[in-house]
């Protein structure tokens, strides 16, 4: 096993998914049901199937789709996503902070 492709997708998945929906939903869920252990227990089991499917599909579109081509395709995803983020948060910055 290469230890350091573990710690790197280790340490990008804990700083990408720290405060994220995720995390606030199952704080959430948390907070509602006073139940952490099944919440936990099944969040955790989704984040392993969702980046098991990750995993999957990454391996059999990199064998097709040259690195450079992904980066640009994953850089502009990110760049439009944040696009949206912005645009929707205007309003509701405008309606607090500047009336």
């Amino acid at each position: 096993m290469n230890w350091r492709l573990f710690l790197i997708a280790f340490g990008m998945l804990f700083l990408a998914e720290m405060g994220d929906k995720t995390q606030l939903a199952v704080f959430t869920l948390v907070t509602q049901h006073k139940q952490p252990l099944p919440i936990f227990l099944g969040a955790s089991a989704a984040l392993v199937v969702v980046t098991l499917i990750g995993a999957l599909f990454g391996d059999v579109v990199a064998k097709y789709v040259p690195q450079a081509v992904l980066q640009l395709i994953a850089g502009g995803l990110f760049v439009v996503i944040g696009i949206f983020v912005l645009w929707g948060a205007i309003p509701e910055f405008i309606r607090t902070y500047l009336h």
